[in-house]
């Protein structure tokens, strides 16, 4: 006998989710994951410390940026929430307390990579991300300790480069400044075994 139809998760099952989970939607299945490990969240907080002066406030950098953690975006029946996102200030001036989430989608999404959400993040997302036309996405892997920087291009996302270890790096769109990769995992000691 054939399993029975599935229901289609909902927005509603977002907010239902436990506090201790992202929880994501993707396709009307309900994805819950949990909070970032050690690595992670000492990966993508190193970023945005990085990224934050030159780029928000305009400290040894252009600014005209808006960056944030965690940000919950919404495409159409989609909700995603990337580690980080950033959206140019010319498209998104201020920020608005009328929704408790984003409908306009980021110029730039920001993937921290662990072994459990790397698929997800690479076969689920990455074409949600390009559909909705966010133009920059990085991948980041605190574990391998690399950085590609993706590009997108008629709608699909094109390498634009593939950094490691301790690379001294100007990745786009944050090419005005000069970012020392090993920054992102100074703070991560890998295990032996």
């Amino acid at each position: 006998m054939a399993e029975a139809a599935r229901r289609k998760a909902t927005y509603q099952d977002v907010l239902d989710a436990p506090e201790h989970l992202v929880a994501e939607l993707i396709d009307g299945e309900l994805h819950l994951s949990p909070r970032p490990a050690k690595p992670h969240a000492a990966a993508t907080s190193a970023l945005g410390e990085e990224l934050g002066p030159p780029f928000k406030r305009g400290k040894g950098g252009p600014g005209g940026w808006i960056i944030l953690d965690e940000p919950e975006l919404h495409f159409g029946s989609n909700v995603l929430v990337p580690d980080l996102a950033g959206w140019r200030r010319e498209r998104m001036p201020q920020l608005t307390t009328e929704l408790p989430y984003f409908e306009l989608a980021p110029d730039w999404a920001c993937a921290v990579l662990s072994p459990k959400n790397a698929k997800m993040d690479r076969t689920k997302k990455l074409p949600l991300y390009a559909a909705a036309g966010v133009s920059f996405v990085w991948l980041v892997d605190p574990l391998a300790r690399t950085l590609e920087v993706l590009r997108l291009a008629e709608q699909k996302y094109v390498i634009e480069g593939g950094y490691a270890d301790d690379a001294k790096v100007r990745a786009i769109p944050f090419d005005a400044i000069e970012l020392d990769l090993s920054i992102l995992w100074a703070d991560v000691v890998l295990s032996e075994g």
